[in-house]
């Protein structure tokens, strides 16, 4: 019976997984279209900014005193009709605004041989919402998609076209072909299929995880407890509230790479899988006691390596972000350091070998100290040098690049290091990192 209870369980925390993740690809999937819509109508507009920005007013003015295909006409038709072809338009054109009903076209910016079926002042299909705005307001419009039974679907933008002397004299506005918008619809969608396939991935790699780990368990608590009803039942539960929130978070990512990719920032969400596939290696070595994540993971390690060497590591960290070094650079500085001092202890007998760490942050400086037993090594601007190394050389291993490394970085913030050693076979190294 417990069997079975547990398996149903399963079966209706894996079904119930499933159906949201199908939702939440449907919900998804329904707004790639107003995103994709959205995004291109802005790109667009910022086109049509630049345009007008650029546009030659003087000769404008003076086609707007005498609307015919006249040169000025023509030169400018030019102008328009080669920033279509480049930015792949379905039309880029001026209007005029002098109603808030309807706007009419002045300049098509078509070629030559599609100027006849067009006149000067015809009525332009933009919406009569968009017209009001751009009459009332002077300011830039976006349309929704427009059906037209002639040019077909498009969205429309314009911005207005100002003289010299800040006044608006028409609008520049572009039509964007809805072909255009579904051919990137359609990429967009099938990354969307590609995350929902690596969801749906994860999702069954969950559930099989947590079924073999449900009968692993009841092994085990069958081997060692004759009465574990009521710890099964609790550890169980755990285990699917654990799974539940490990799929809660795996969905937040998710969305995250999809708004990144969604906009185009595929390099920031390459950046952003790898640190979760950093994250998702390192988090069963975090050291709780520590704030600074990386350090924890660094010093734990660290503690392992000097107790697989018999040696005795003490270590104390002030709770600080450290947030005004990078991860990496205090990474390098430290685990420099601790493996010269760890190398250095190991020419000692076991009961001697001593490493002593020391992190402190204080309102202007990050403190680094490491202070080790052994031989003594002679204070000199030789030793932060590349390859230089008092240890014997060892096939297949490079000496000498440790305390360089720790000085480069150090400099990089503007900090000091300095190692000394004492009489007692006492060496110690401390590294200043200005906050500031």
């Amino acid at each position: 019976m417990k069997n079975h209870k547990i398996k149903l369980i399963l079966v209706i925390s894996a079904t119930l997984l499933i159906v949201f993740n199908v939702l939440s690809f449907y919900v998804t999937d329904q707004n790639i279209e107003t995103t994709v819509e959205e995004a291109i109508a802005n790109q667009t507009l910022e086109t049509a900014k630049e345009i007008s920005a650029k546009f030659d007013t003087a000769t404008y003015k003076r086609f707007l005193s005498n609307p015919e295909k006249n040169d000025d006409y023509w030169k400018l038709n030019y102008q328009l009709n080669t920033i279509r072809e480049d930015i792949g338009a379905l039309f880029v054109y001026t209007i005029k605004v002098d109603n808030p009903k309807v706007s009419h076209t002045m300049i098509a910016g078509l070629p030559r041989t599609e100027q006849e079926f067009f006149k000067i002042g015809a009525v332009c299909t933009l919406p009569e919402r968009e017209v009001r705005h751009a009459y009332y307001s002077g300011e830039s419009y976006t349309s929704d998609i427009i059906d037209d039974n002639r040019y077909g679907n498009y969205l429309s933008v314009g911005t207005p076209i100002f003289d010299d002397y800040n006044n608006i004299i028409g609008f520049l506005a572009i039509d964007i072909s809805t072909d255009k918008i579904n051919t990137i619809n359609e990429s967009v969608q099938e990354n969307n299929v590609i995350i929902f396939l690596v969801n749906s991935i994860f999702l069954l790699i969950a559930i099989c995880l947590s079924y073999f780990l449900q009968n692993w368990y009841q092994r085990e608590v069958t081997k060692e407890i004759e009465n574990t009803e009521d710890t099964y039942q609790g550890e169980i539960q755990t285990l699917l509230s654990s799974v539940s929130s490990l799929r809660h978070d795996f969905s937040n990512h998710i969305q995250v790479i999809h708004g990144l990719l969604t906009i185009g920032e595929s390099e920031k969400a390459r950046q952003y899988v790898n640190s979760l596939s950093n994250e998702v290696q390192l988090i069963e070595s975090i050291n709780s006691t520590i704030e600074h994540p990386g350090l924890a993971i660094l010093l734990k390690s660290k503690k392992i390596a000097a107790q697989n060497h018999q040696i005795a590591m003490e270590t104390k960290v002030k709770q600080d972000s450290y947030q005004r070094i990078k991860t990496t650079d205090m990474i390098k500085i430290l685990s420099n350091l601790i493996d010269n001092a760890m190398d250095a202890t190991r020419e000692l007998t076991e009961d001697s070998r001593k490493v002593s760490i020391f992190c402190d942050a204080n309102e202007t400086h990050y403190i680094f100290k490491v202070i080790n037993t052994g031989p003594k090594v002679v204070s000199s601007g030789a030793i932060f040098k590349q390859g230089f190394s008092t240890k014997p050389i060892e096939e297949g291993k490079v000496r000498g690049q440790g305390l360089f490394i720790v000085k480069e970085v150090v400099k990089k913030y503007n900090g000091d290091i300095s190692i000394e050693s004492s009489g007692d076979n006492i060496t110690t190294a401390i590294v200043k990192i200005p906050v500031k």
